[in-house]
């Protein structure tokens, strides 16, 4: 008799990735129905489109915004919605809903998408995530339809008040406007509740629940302060930045007044992490704010956020990493706390995993679109992509379909991250053996 051989079950990573790659395809044969659009669309467009949408990129193969009928809007928001709060998440309500208990496999895969140390309060904090999101995204919309109500009508300035709120929160970067968000560049409104909705959905849910369980700052932990205090700082820099680099130039701040100089650029900083929406042409900033702005999307925003990118703490880990290197201290410190050396191989990990992804693309693409586009454009598409952010220099609608393929493995490789992808491959494997060691000569 042939022996039984046990059935191999799915790892929660495996499992996270199938349901993207499932939402993404039932988003494609929605947005490919003839209701969906107001002309007949290409099967590589309807899959682009619904892989920006989940991944909560905000990258387009069309150029107008109304390819796409009110229900294919609808289909666009849900799957935004779905991309940008985690699968996982739902799945929590919908169990909950059913009357169902939750299995340690369940919670071992809600830990995985909320990317927790450990399963205790995972189901409460899904649950209080969600019903954050929900409101925030809610209240948001009601001071947006206060501003655009007057100006677009009832029923256009609500809906348009609603698909931002809810854009702008999950980072999507997707705009109903065929300019983003150019016509509101000096509108401190719109610039205030965009920039607000992006930073709080960018900031993370860890540090969020942090925030409201604990109320001071002495009590809560180095990652919500590391959040806090890097956003701030990292929003500053980057403003001031893009504030002198782009002060004179023409085709974006140069013909604004001071007022408006300080908001664009104020905007611009803080979205440019993560959502994609913009106030200038980003294909008219210079190459020298271009390769900013790829930095600040490489480094992206909050862990188990809306957002993509290597994540701040990744970045904050590797530069205290430095810091003690060099000052030969025996291990990295931050606030008085010491950083685990796991932390520091995670992070190390995940860079040089992300680098070689972004690195793997652009060669790829500047074979497949030679002579098309500059190194600059298509570095700066790549990085776009893989910080899950939306940002282009309009080049995306001109990709070939080999181009267009590698821009949608980067966005899911972007929105699962780097780690996620790797364990969804390869299998964890434990390893007893120990071998003597050897000298490298390094630098």
């Amino acid at each position: 008799m042939a022996a039984h051989k046990k059935r191999k079950s799915l790892n929660p990573p495996q499992v996270l990735a199938l349901l993207l790659i499932s939402v993404i395809l039932i988003g494609t044969l929605l947005l490919k129905l003839p209701v969906a659009t107001t002309q007949p669309i290409s099967w590589m467009t309807a899959l682009f489109t619904a892989t920006s949408a989940t991944t909560v990129t905000g990258l387009f193969t069309v150029g107008s915004t109304d390819l796409f009928t009110p229900f294919g809007d609808i289909i666009i928001l849900i799957i935004i919605q779905l991309g940008g709060l985690g699968i996982m998440t739902f799945a929590v309500l919908i169990f909950l809903l059913v009357e169902r208990s939750i299995s340690i496999k369940q919670r071992l895969m809600i830990q995985e998408a909320l990317n927790q140390n450990s399963l205790g309060g995972i189901v409460k904090l899904a649950k209080r995530l969600l019903m954050f999101s929900l409101f925030f995204e809610g209240f948001m919309a009601i001071l947006l339809g206060f501003r655009l109500i007057p100006e677009w009508g009832w029923g256009k300035g609500m809906s348009y008040a609603i698909f931002h709120a809810i854009s702008a929160f999950n980072n999507a970067g997707y705009s109903l406007w065929p300019d983003s968000l150019t016509r509101y560049a000096g509108d401190p409104v719109i610039n205030l509740l965009f920039s607000a909705s992006i930073m709080i959905g960018g900031l993370g849910f860890t540090v969020l629940n942090d925030v409201w369980d604990k109320k001071k700052w002495r009590a809560y932990r180095l990652h919500t302060k590391v959040m806090l205090l890097g956003t701030v700082i990292l929003n500053a820099i980057a403003m001031v930045l893009i504030f002198l680099l782009e002060y004179d130039n023409p085709l974006t701040l140069g013909h604004l007044p001071l007022h408006d100089k300080v908001w664009t650029a104020f905007f611009q900083a803080t979205t440019t992490r993560t959502a994609g929406f913009n106030t200038v042409p980003i294909q008219d900033l210079r190459p020298e704010t271009l390769f900013l702005m790829m930095i600040l999307m490489f480094i992206g925003a909050g862990s188990v956020s809306t957002s993509g990118g290597i994540k701040l703490t990744t970045a904050v880990c590797l530069m205290m990493m430095v810091v003690a290197y060099v000052r030969k201290q025996k291990e990295p410190t931050l606030m008085r706390r010491s950083i685990h050396h796991d932390d520091i191989f995670k992070a190390l990990t995940i860079t040089i995993l992300a680098i070689g992804m972004i690195f793997t693309a652009i060669f790829i693409l500047l074979i497949s679109e030679r002579s098309s586009f500059t190194f600059l454009q298509i570095g700066f598409e790549v990085v776009s992509a893989f910080g899950t952010v939306g940002l282009s220099t309009g080049i995306t609608p001109e990709l070939s379909p080999v181009g267009q393929w590698v821009i949608i493995l980067v966005m899911i490789f972007g929105k699962l991250g780097p780690l996620t992808m790797v364990f969804s491959i390869a299998s964890r494997t434990r390893d007893d053996i120990r071998y003597p060691s050897g000298k490298l000569f390094i630098g």
